[in-house]
């Protein structure tokens, strides 16, 4: 057990609510951004592809949001539609959004950088009348992501929907996801994401993002464990405080904490998507009443197959495919992360 008890019985496991855009991932691999010629497009976004990485694990799962009027819009709605996630909360914009993108760059596999649009992006128009009360009674989870409180009226709609799950007993998770071209200023981003993770069950964020929270409350550069004893004090029943190719420690309220490794990635071609798939395979294994350690061994695996693959909601793993590389791992190395 891990000690995040969902509830039972709904007909939905998983909602998130934000962004949802359009990447548009480089073909020349080795090549600056000035150089590149072709792309290929994928389904983009920290919320939308946590939300596919579970839809791929097998779960029942929904997305909230607003998707421009446009070919890209159709292309979103229709990819999640395809992936079985319930789009009847996925609203289409009519003041004229546009659909966000995002273009990457892939120097290296190590070297990558991510080009974003964003100006009257259309998850930013979400408003909170538009927030559907029973998506999220009828869910075990909701996620928020925080460029969705980057905003108004996005900013509003997180805040309904939290209330809604409050109202209803759903777990809530933050992802910090914090993308600085979409703030007017750090403060401003430290204020709002302050009060989302207050009212969240379980926060998700690498050091960085945890620093920028403590930037205007909270134990500002004290280390992880004065972060997890902050939020703690707060409600929090989980804190993960990711470290990229330093693994991860996941923090518990009665003082335990775990600390998880990587799994090396056989062929790495990116680093961006790795965030994503650990946190999906993540909230999979802790929905299912995983210990704590093996949450972070699957988070891990999802992770280092999402590097090795050119997209990141394309390459979001099946259960099978996370379990196979345990298994390969294990044997080869007699023990995993």
């Amino acid at each position: 057990m891990n000690g995040i008890v969902f509830p039972d019985h709904r007909e939905l496991d998983f909602v998130a609510l934000g962004r949802v855009c359009v990447d548009l991932n480089a073909n020349e691999r080795n090549r600056p951004m000035e150089e590149t010629v072709t792309f290929t497009k994928y389904v983009g976004g920290s919320p939308a592809n946590i939300t596919i990485a579970l839809a791929r694990l097998g779960m029942r799962t929904g997305f909230i949001g607003k998707i421009a009027d446009d070919a890209l819009g159709r292309f979103i709605r229709g990819y999640l539609e395809r992936m079985s996630i319930r789009t009847d909360n996925i609203v289409t914009d009519d003041s004229g959004a546009v659909t966000g993108l995002a273009l990457t760059e892939i120097k290296s596999p190590t070297d990558c950088s991510i080009l974003m649009y964003r100006e009257h992006a259309a998850d930013l128009e979400l408003r909170p009348d538009e927030v559907q009360e029973e998506m999220i009674a009828r869910s075990r989870a909701l996620l928020i992501s925080g460029t969705a409180l980057a905003k108004s009226p996005s900013r509003e709609a997180v805040f309904q929907a939290l209330a809604y799950a409050r109202k209803h007993k759903t777990v809530t998770i933050l992802d910090i996801d914090y993308r600085a071209f979409t703030w007017r200023s750090l403060d401003e981003a430290s204020i709002y994401c302050n009060l989302a993770a207050a009212q969240c069950d379980i926060l998700l964020g690498g050091r960085e993002e945890f620093d920028l929270l403590e930037r205007t409350s909270g134990p500002r550069g004290e280390g992880d464990e004065a972060t997890a004893r902050h939020w703690f004090e707060q409600g929090a029943q989980l804190v993960v405080v990711k470290h990229g190719g330093h693994g991860s420690v996941v923090f518990t309220p009665d003082g335990g904490s775990h600390r998880g490794g990587i799994f090396p990635a056989k062929q790495m071609v990116k680093t961006f998507g790795a965030g994503d798939a650990y946190a999906g395979a993540f909230i999979y294994s802790l929905m299912h009443g995983r210990p704590l350690e093996a949450c972070q061994q699957y988070g891990s695996a999802a992770a280092s197959i999402v590097v090795s693959s050119h997209s990141c909601s394309d390459a979001m793993p099946t259960v099978e495919q996370i379990d196979a590389l345990i298994a390969e791992f294990s044997s080869e190395e007699g023990e995993t992360p």
